[in-house]
């Protein structure tokens, strides 16, 4: 199986709270395995407050719905070894 990069990774964001907020990743090869979303270093899971999609295989995102002041922090995206975040 071919070890799968990061792409294009993670800009950083400024948004207003009470708005949602998108993060996009893009990796190498489509159908990546072992990929992981956080946040101050909890691990995210796909939720109503959370989406965790994939468009056209490869660009992995992730909308944080109805931000508040507890969302101020790191969101990290983990693809195998290589991570980014913003």
């Amino acid at each position: 199986e071919p070890d799968v990069t990061i792409v294009s990774g993670l800009k950083d964001t400024v948004v207003a709270e009470g708005d949602d907020v998108t993060f996009r990743c893009q990796v190498s090869h489509e159908n990546a395995r072992d990929v992981e979303w956080k946040l101050q270093d909890v691990a995210l899971q796909n939720n109503e407050m959370n989406e965790i999609s994939v468009e056209r295989g490869k660009v992995h995102t992730l909308t944080l719905r109805k931000v508040t002041e507890q969302d101020i922090g790191t969101v990290t995206f983990r693809v195998g070894p290589h991570t980014s975040t913003a």
